[in-house]
């Protein structure tokens, strides 16, 4: 399944590693594509919407479901 989800307060590749990384640490989750420009997270695989949100959010970069 493809998940995407607007990430605020990104503003250096490295808050995009930072956001990769966090959202690839999700059980479930097999890969995540973050752009920095459209501020998009991509993700592959099967999470709970409620564990992304929140894992977005302890690492510092809230975001929401894109439709």
């Amino acid at each position: 399944m493809t998940y995407k989800y607007r990430v605020e307060n990104m503003k250096c590749a490295g808050c995009v590693s930072t956001v990769k990384s966090a959202l690839e640490a999700i059980p479930g989750i097999e890969s995540a594509e973050v752009d920095l420009e459209t501020a998009m997270a991509t993700l592959e695989g099967e999470a709970d919407a409620a564990i992304i949100l929140k894992t977005l959010e302890e690492a510092g970069y809230p975001g929401s479901p894109a439709e």
